[in-house]
């Protein structure tokens, strides 16, 4: 097994068991509920953003399988203190990558931590798991109350 590939199993394992951002929030000004019927994956992703448009806060709530429970795990923190722009630019690299449109190892990226889901092109079933939440943090900026994966 490859260095890249432990680090992803560690990864994924970590944030599926202790997941960061894991809760409701109230104070929420956006936020989205995303479904995959493929596999069940559930999650609504609350963001609270300020007058400058950054995001002071992001955290999700549901249930899913362990790469779409990690992946919304590692956005939350990764989106944090971002500014919305720069948000909708993370997002369009993370969802090329998982495409397989983009290598990060090849191609100047913003997504520091989050390039290891790289290796999920490889699982074309994986991919919509992992990027459920990423599509409900665009619902929820877009003011779209639910989006699914179908």
């Amino acid at each position: 097994m490859s260095y890249d590939n432990e680090l992803y199993q560690q990864v994924i394992l970590d944030h599926n068991k202790k997941p960061r951002n894991f809760r409701e929030m109230p104070e929420a000004t956006h936020s989205c509920h995303g479904f995959n019927p493929l596999c069940g994956d559930d999650y609504t992703v609350y963001l609270k953003i300020n007058a400058e448009d950054v995001i002071e806060d992001v955290s999700f709530m549901g249930s899913g399988c362990a790469i779409s429970k990690a992946s919304s795990s590692l956005m939350t923190g990764f989106l944090k203190g971002k500014k919305v722009d720069e948000t909708k630019m993370v997002f369009g690299e993370f969802h090329k990558m998982v495409l397989g449109e983009m290598d990060p190892d090849q191609q100047e990226h913003h997504l520091g931590k989050l390039a290891l889901f790289k290796g999920i092109r490889e699982f074309p079933s994986r991919i919509k798991c992992a990027s459920l939440s990423w599509h409900s943090m665009i619902g929820a900026l877009e003011k779209d109350e639910t989006i699914t994966t179908e």
